[in-house]
């Protein structure tokens, strides 16, 4: 059961998480990758229901079961692009801030494919994904009911 229900919600308060999202999906990066970020962040986190939600939206994308299927062990397959990868390790690394700072390799992967403006938004992205997922477990949403808005 919900610990908090969405009218308990300050107004505002997603409004402002929502404008965070409509910039990030201004910022050039694919709406594909951007998810497939925000998807894997969400089963670091134990996220529930985020991943429910993420996994709708690829699917959505048409992303395929077998790539879905295998995000939570993508070190373990050869499903993932080069840049998919680098940024999954970063989204990872960010996400769990081992040590405090990021693994230089770690940052350093990313420059092969994105400027530091895009580095910049991916950062972002990751640490929208934690905000959500943290929002979400602490108010306990009940997953399993979130529908795609088609656009």
């Amino acid at each position: 059961m919900e610990q908090i229900k969405f009218t308990d919600i300050p107004q505002g308060m997603l409004e402002k998480l929502r404008d965070i999202e409509s910039f990030i999906e201004n910022s050039g990066i694919s709406k594909k990758l951007n998810t497939l970020i925000k998807l894997r962040v969400s089963q670091v986190n134990g996220c529930a229901y985020c991943v429910d939600m993420h996994h709708k939206e690829l699917k959505h994308l048409k992303e395929t079961e077998l790539r879905l299927s295998s995000l939570c062990v993508w070190r373990e397959t050869h499903y993932f692009s080069d840049v998919e990868i680098v940024v999954l390790d970063y989204a990872e690394e960010l996400t769990q801030l081992k040590n405090g700072s990021i693994k230089k390799n770690v940052y350093n992967s990313l420059l092969d494919f994105f400027s530091k403006h895009e580095i910049c938004y991916l950062t972002l992205i990751i640490t929208q994904a934690n905000t959500w997922n943290r929002l979400m477990k602490s108010f306990n949403f009940v997953p399993g009911n979130y529908k795609v808005q088609s656009v």
